[in-house]
């Protein structure tokens, strides 16, 4: 990954476009960071405030004064991602060593992650997937840091929330949500009095529209091969169609998120079983639910499935075994996509239909068998018939 990364403006690695979203945008909202504000008026600022001091973080690789070069920006950027990086490898070896775990999410973290190139080193993803992983593991030792980890994570990008969706009822969930907003709220009180226009992306992040690589831009890339008139438009830092139509796509897109979390609501009020793996199976259903009806479906995305894919296979009561399979697939897809044919799948040629078409495929299928197969775990066991005889 890190010779990828050094061999980023070659043709098939995107021309440097994996690489300058460090070295440009990241660097950017760095800089307006250290003045004390987040980047307000940026369009492509959607995240929430806890990704500032992750994006600062860079800084503490180097002296006080002067502030860091865009160079020197990037090699800390990269060299901090690469230690999230081995921290959650190092926390699925060790979750491996209790009884009844296994080593295989340690394995398909550390193998799978190159399968989308040298992507997670030029994202915060890993930093975030971190946060996630830590939060699932910590389950069975802490509640109150189960949550602190899920609330940081979720300060960053929102999904680590999800974590908690499936922790036994009770005492538990009460600790662990209880814990988590506690800290959502201590750590949005200092980065609101440490920082100017905290809440700002949340401006930026209604004004989105359908990215060429989610599931509905893959309907649209297939219509405008049938003749449909849109186009596709570099905006709020994504390729998005623009056109008839693509409002109401983006208004299915809700809907169907608004189902997903319909769905999983449900099963958590009807569950009635759970292992020590539901926690796990639980929060990977869930993520991948929501980034299946997600109007935006970024190749870094698959960075967080990897990671609590490989948290699941730690334990051998998982039942997502053939889920954490598609997903590895798909990974590899998804390299295909961006940066590989990143050009055909913009230019909407059949090349690039097909391979979105094939990805997405494996993400759709790996969400509604994901869910089954929670569902049918969480149901309880079937009484035994009497023997007669």
């Amino acid at each position: 990954m890190l010779w990828l990364l050094r061999h980023d403006e070659m043709t098939l690695l995107g021309r440097g476009s994996v690489s300058r979203e460090v070295h440009g945008l990241y660097f950017r909202w760095y800089v307006t960071l250290t003045q004390g504000g987040f980047p307000a008026d940026d369009p492509r600022w959607q995240y929430p405030p806890g990704a500032g001091p992750v994006l600062l973080s860079p800084a503490l690789l180097s002296p006080p004064l002067p502030p860091l070069t865009h160079v020197e920006y990037f090699d800390a950027f990269v060299a901090l991602t690469l230690a999230a990086d081995a921290l959650v490898a190092i926390a699925l070896v060790r979750a491996a060593r209790r009884p009844g775990r296994r080593l295989h999410g340690a394995a398909l973290w550390i193998a799978g992650l190159p399968l989308l190139l040298h992507i997670p080193l030029a994202r915060y993803d890993v930093q975030t997937t971190a946060l996630g992983v830590f939060a699932l593991l910590a389950l069975s030792r802490s509640t109150r840091a189960c949550g602190a980890f899920a609330a940081a994570g979720a300060l960053v990008k929102v999904w680590p929330a999800l974590t908690l969706l499936g922790t036994p009822r009770g005492r538990t969930t009460r600790e662990a949500w209880t814990a988590a907003a506690v800290s959502a709220g201590a750590l949005l009180l200092v980065l609101a009095l440490a920082f100017e226009h905290p809440f700002s992306f949340l401006r930026q992040q209604g004004a989105r529209g359908v990215q060429i690589e989610s599931l509905g831009g893959t309907a649209l890339a297939l219509a405008r091969r049938a003749g449909w008139p849109g186009e596709v438009r570099y905006q709020f830092g994504a390729m998005e169609f623009t056109g008839p139509y693509v409002s109401a796509v983006a208004a299915v897109s809700l809907l169907l998120t608004a189902a997903a979390f319909g769905l999983l609501l449900l099963w958590r009020l009807r569950a009635r079983r759970w292992t020590d793996a539901t926690p796990y199976d639980a929060a990977l259903c869930a993520v991948l639910l929501f980034t299946v009806t997600s109007r935006v479906i970024s190749p870094q995305y698959m960075v967080w499935l990897l990671g609590l894919a490989a948290v699941c296979l730690t334990s051998r009561h998982t039942t997502q075994r053939p889920v954490a399979a598609l997903l590895a697939a798909a990974a590899a897809v998804s390299a295909l996509a961006y940066p590989v044919l990143y050009a055909q799948v913009t230019a909407c040629t059949w090349t690039g239909c097909l391979v979105m078409l094939v990805r997405n495929g494996l993400l759709t299928a790996a969400a509604v068998l994901s869910f089954r197969r929670l569902w049918r775990s969480s149901r309880p066991p079937s009484p035994t018939p009497p023997h007669i005889g």
